[in-house]
């Protein structure tokens, strides 16, 4: 399962490193995010300011506060946005008053895309033109910068106004339309969800129509047939956060795989990826095993091919966009990343028993993301605190998940991160039911919140983050 990666980025166009979407521009993300950072900038300054009030170097009031004194250096100078537990220990260790405890939940009462003026309508309308675009019936400069550092409940509203302004026929608008359904699932909005997956299925299903009736051909119609399996492959991955059926969720990607197959340029890795989670998920070991195999030779192939391009030689990030990618228009935004290829190889590599190959997978996807990822990270984290725990390192497993889950901001919570979350808890509890540590873990699980403010702790089946 060893790969080795290229360190030279090739040449591409229309999009950058970071996956940043191409886009009309657009007036409110910059607000958002510029209210956020001012935000998170002010209750650093706070904490700083009461550290030194009391006498206390960085290192000892992390000391006390049960933090790494480099994340609380992070914190300060308004590089990190803090927790609410960071602020109720800080505020308790510095004699605070409550008064940084306030001044956090000030910062992170920033507006939600649902408090916006006319937010739920433009969902829906944005949702109504895809399907008319398409003639379904029933049931781009770089405007919104790198997705994966900004919130989801920030994500969203930017989406639906990129999507607005695509051209009905701009293969972007299938893409647009996933991101969509991933970033409402995540929120824990599964039912509206499930109508914009159908209804990007039904836009990409329609482009394969399109350029099967003008008998183009080239490499345009295999790009559009490898997106239409990319659409299927990233539906299955979110359904296992869904908790859909299993059953319809392995014919989908089943059928998906097959799909691909009959692509000239076939997406490969994704559809391979849905299938095996699937099969890991339902206890198959044997067609699991076979699953597993065959995603890591289509891992490998990527690995070693010209689509391939790793970011700068300092690791700040990573991405699976090239020559290839860049032509087949949409794959260009859904393809892998390659720290996603080692999480899903480990993922199911852990879950068929193989818990120290899925740590060492996990490890190296976890140098591979970005840091400013942080709803990725978490993911990721999690996914290597279950691995420890299959691997027999239970205490570790349990740290390291505990750790994520008291660090990471409230704005980051996710459907994918409680998924992640609970399998930790579950592989604990089948291990070594008697930890004292579980208590607190299932605390932390029970405080995940969507946005609707309903608890995402609730039991739910593991998938790799759809971001």
């Amino acid at each position: 399962m060893t790969k080795t990666l290229a360190t030279t980025p090739t040449n591409r166009t229309n999009t950058n490193q970071t996956g940043q979407l191409i886009g009309p521009p657009t007036n409110q993300a910059p607000d958002a995010r510029t209210a956020a950072a001012t935000q998170a900038v002010g209750f650093g300054e706070r904490l700083r300011q009461y550290r030194q009030a009391a006498g206390l170097s960085l290192r000892q009031l992390a000391a006390r506060a049960g933090y790494d004194h480099s994340y609380l250096s992070q914190v300060e100078r308004g590089q990190r946005p803090g927790s609410a537990d960071l602020a109720r220990r800080c505020d308790q260790e510095l004699g605070a008053g409550g008064r940084l405890i306030t001044g956090f939940e000030q910062r992170s009462a920033a507006p939600r895309w649902v408090d916006r003026p006319g937010g739920g309508d433009s969902l829906e309308s944005a949702w109504r033109g895809l399907v008319v675009a398409v003639g379904a019936h029933g049931g781009p400069g770089d405007v919104l910068g790198d997705i994966r550092s900004v919130p989801p409940a920030v994500l969203l509203p930017e989406l639906v106004s990129v999507l607005q302004a695509c051209d009905n026929g701009d293969p972007q608008a299938v893409e647009l339309s996933v991101l969509i359904a991933e970033t409402l699932a995540g929120l824990g909005e599964c039912a509206t969800a499930r109508r914009w997956w159908w209804a990007a299925q039904a836009a990409a299903d329609s482009a394969v129509a399109t350029n099967s009736a003008g008998g183009s051909g080239g490499v345009g119609s295999a790009g559009v047939v490898g997106l239409a399996a990319l659409v299927r492959a990233r539906a299955v991955i979110s359904g296992l956060g869904e908790r859909q059926s299993l059953a319809g969720l392995l014919r989908l990607a089943d059928e998906t795989v097959a799909m691909d197959r009959r692509a000239p340029d076939a997406a490969g890795f994704l559809p391979l990826a849905a299938r095996a989670l699937v099969l890991a998920e339902l206890g198959v070991s044997e067609d699991a095993g076979q699953a597993l195999r065959e995603l890591v030779g289509a891992g490998d192939k990527l690995l070693v091919s010209d689509t391939l391009v790793v970011g700068d030689t300092c690791g700040r990030r990573a991405d699976v966009v090239g020559r290839e990618a860049a032509r087949q228009g949409g794959a260009r935004l859904l393809g892998p990343l390659p720290y996603q290829l080692h999480w899903v190889e480990g993922l199911v590599s852990a879950r068929l028993g193989y818990g120290i190959a899925g740590c060492v997978l996990l490890a190296r996807a976890r140098e591979l993301c970005a840091e400013g990822w942080h709803g990725e990270r978490a993911g990721l984290e999690l996914g290597l605190a279950e691995c420890l725990v299959a691997a027999d390192e239970v205490p570790a497993g349990l740290a390291l998940a505990l750790r994520v889950l008291v660090e990471l901001p409230d704005e980051w919570h996710s459907l994918w991160v409680a998924d992640a979350a609970r399998r930790v808890l579950q592989a604990v509890e089948k291990k070594e039911p008697a930890r004292r540590e579980l208590t607190e873990l299932r605390r932390l699980l029970a405080r995940l919140t969507c946005r609707s403010g309903r608890s995402m702790g609730a039991g739910s089946r593991g998938g790799v983050g759809a971001g």
